[in-house]
């Protein structure tokens, strides 16, 4: 057999198990393929051995210690995309939710965004002695997510602002010579070698003022667990500057205003209580009271909108927003996993109402927040941008 044909029957074998092997071209040789196939059947077998079917489908055991060492042996042989799939399931598939409350298994955990939802899913009931190698698992992804979207935020952010604070007639010390010098080329005059500055471009001295608030209100259900996990970075980072007014809730049947701890997103996500019903309408008119300045506001729901609450108040309550001037978007995720389920009676109601509904990946929030902060056309921008409902 060739070198091509070994290495396809191989990957057969591994993802088919023992069944396949006369079908595919025998057994597996090197000792590392045989761990492999011996961590996939632990996980996929209905036995942990191969299955009579032919298909793999089920069966970690249950003492910690034998998922211990399965833990040790995928982060050995297997990369960690394929790391993070595997614990997905085995957390889905086999309830081993209940050994992720063992301290030793959460120290051989691949932390990653999924991971951190299911352990904020557990807060409530998770021992003491659990909860702070849970945080060490929680920090180590917060960190990640803030190491690769902060700088982009307060940069794309701080342009908006410096934008909307430019103005045209500013004293000599608040001149921006640059944008000045550009916007007046045409006044080139050769023969002095010089450009006559028609139009000054400036900023105000109030550098340090609040120009814009933000309120963001984040729906903790449990299908939006990784949406909650980037939000709340999101918020920390943006609380950060000085000129922003940051305030972040989390709400499910209940709401729980979190602006307080915003100072630690790993405070924030430990605040919340992934899980249980939804009540939008009672989310929305808590951040209402919020809101002191409309016209400067900006209230962004990440929500995928199925609403048990009052459904007509609701969508009364955005229309109030929206007409007191308040720039209004919702966001039916802010995750990377892919298209959301979501209310679309509900996404098109809004939409109708002029408040633009999508999901949006976390790369791309940094650039929605400077449009929609530069008062922008978020509309536009999420059609060319960013999943549409």
């Amino acid at each position: 057999m060739s070198e091509v044909g070994e290495s396809r029957s191989r990957r057969w074998r591994l993802v088919l198990g023992a069944p396949a092997e006369g079908a595919h071209g025998g057994g597996l040789g090197a000792a590392d393929d045989v761990a492999m196939d011996r961590a996939l059947g632990a996980l996929y077998d209905s036995d942990g051995r191969s299955g009579n079917s032919g298909r793999r489908s089920g069966g970690l055991g249950g003492s910690a210690p034998s998922v211990a060492r399965w833990l040790g042996d995928i982060r050995n042989y297997f990369p960690s995309t394929v790391i993070e799939v595997m614990q997905r399931d085995a957390v889905e598939r086999l309830n081993l939710t209940e050994l992720l409350l063992e301290p030793e298994l959460l120290e051989a955990v691949q932390p990653d965004v999924h991971l951190v939802g299911t352990l904020l899913s557990l807060n409530r009931v998770m021992p003491e002695t659990t909860k702070a190698t849970a945080r060490t698992v929680v920090e180590k992804v917060v960190r990640e997510i803030e190491r690769r979207i902060a700088a982009r935020t307060v940069a794309a952010v701080g342009g908006a602002l410096n934008r909307a604070a430019r103005v045209s007639r500013p004293k000599l010390r608040d001149i921006d010579w640059d944008r000045t010098i550009r916007k007046n080329l045409a006044n080139y005059l050769p023969e002095h070698r010089t450009v006559v500055p028609e139009r000054l471009v400036g900023y105000g001295r109030k550098a340090q003022a609040v120009r814009r608030d933000v309120v963001l209100a984040i729906d903790q259900s449990g299908s939006m667990a990784s949406s909650v996990v980037y939000a709340s970075v999101f918020g920390a980072v943006l609380a950060t500057m000085r000129s922003l007014k940051t305030s972040l809730v989390v709400f499910d049947t209940a709401v729980v205003d979190l602006t307080e701890k915003l100072a630690d997103p790993v405070d924030v996500l430990f605040g919340t209580q992934l899980g249980g019903g939804t009540d939008i309408n009672r989310a929305i008119a808590y951040s209402q009271s919020l809101i002191t300045r409309p016209a400067d506001t900006l209230f962004v729901l990440i929500s995928d909108l199925y609403e048990g609450g009052v459904r007509a108040e609701m969508l009364r309550r955005v229309r109030a927003m929206k007409e007191a001037g308040v720039q209004v978007v919702v966001l039916l995720a802010l995750s990377d996993d892919g298209a959301p389920a979501y209310d679309r009676d509900n996404a098109t109601a809004l939409t109708a109402l002029g408040v633009p509904a999508f999901a949006c990946t976390p790369d791309r929030f940094p650039d929605l927040l400077a449009v929609a902060l530069d008062r922008g056309d978020v509309q536009t921008w999420a059609h060319t941008n960013a999943g549409r409902p």
